[in-house]
């Protein structure tokens, strides 16, 4: 089941993905399972052409609902042309899910995150399989 709660879903992927939520700071989509939330996306910087993302998830939400949503409101909702993902390079689980929904590597920003770099990951509404 979606989830809109942004204060709810914020927190939660923020305490997964790193980060602090601040109330306001942008909006979120989650899905619960069994009555829990097992998976979210924090929506931020939204200027218009872009928006920033950030993913977390746990056990098995990988539900094409859920997938299919999450990039509707971006590239129809939004209209953005792109998502941008930045993850911590250490994090390999992290980015092979990413690139397995069909995020591109864009940049490696050297020391840009305490654990190391920050690799940043695009998705236009065009190479996206999930709308």
């Amino acid at each position: 089941m979606i989830c809109l709660d942004a204060d709810a879903v914020g927190p939660w992927v923020c305490a997964r993905a790193g980060g602090d939520w601040i109330p306001g700071r942008g909006t979120a989509i989650g899905w619960v399972s069994k009555g829990n939330l097992v998976a979210g996306v924090l929506y931020e910087d939204f200027n218009g052409a872009n928006i920033v993302a950030h993913m977390a998830g746990e056990g098995n939400f990988l539900v094409r609902k859920f997938l299919h949503f999450i990039f509707w409101y971006p590239f129809s909702q939004l209209k953005v042309k792109r998502v941008t993902l930045p993850i911590a390079s250490t994090n390999e689980k992290a980015i092979r899910f990413v690139e397995h929904l069909g995020f591109e590597h864009e940049a490696t920003l050297r020391d840009a995150h305490p654990s190391g770099d920050l690799v940043i990951y695009k998705m236009t509404a065009d190479k996206c399989r999930w709308i």
